[in-house]
């Protein structure tokens, strides 16, 4: 009787408990098209993305089938082309857009995949502008420190 009942409890444990396991996608030509894991066919935890042609196009977090926390996103050429964080999965927070020799041109605050806050803009490494967006509409832009520092709050680009 107390093996029954052993066993019982494992069945139900192990029935009850959904699979997690390691999945592979390939494109039809055979190349690795992403990777990562998987519980009731739902991505979870880490994944990688490949273009076509091999080279890493992106990676980070799923949480219940979407995007979560930090990602990193590469152009075919293997450079990276942005990286930010995800919430509840949409494009949140600081988000980071390199050009082709991976400099930062520009830099946004984005909410809800539109941008939100603040957007910096680069060249050379140097900030040559500054925009500010509510709703993905621009409402204010500024060429020169001096009156970005007058009109706008630090803590604002927190």
């Amino acid at each position: 009787m107390k093996n029954f009942l052993i066993t019982l409890c494992l069945s139900i444990t192990f029935c009850g408990s959904a699979q997690k396991k390691y999945q592979k996608d390939y494109y039809d030509n055979g190349q690795l098209k992403a990777e990562g894991w998987v519980k009731d066919d739902v991505k979870i935890k880490y994944w990688k993305f490949y273009h076509p042609n091999g080279a890493l196009q992106k990676q980070g977090r799923y949480k219940n089938g979407k995007p979560t926390k930090y990602w990193y996103f590469y152009r075919e050429n293997g450079t990276k082309k942005s990286e930010g964080h995800y919430v509840k999965g949409l494009k949140s927070k600081w988000w980071l857009f390199y050009d082709e020799n991976e400099k930062v041109n520009h830099k946004c605050q984005l909410k809800n995949n539109e941008k939100n806050g603040y957007c910096l803009l680069y060249a050379n490494e140097e900030l040559i502008s500054a925009e500010k967006y509510k709703n993905g509409q621009r409402i204010g832009k500024w060429t020169d420190l001096e009156s970005f520092k007058k009109e706008n709050s630090v803590w604002d680009l927190q």
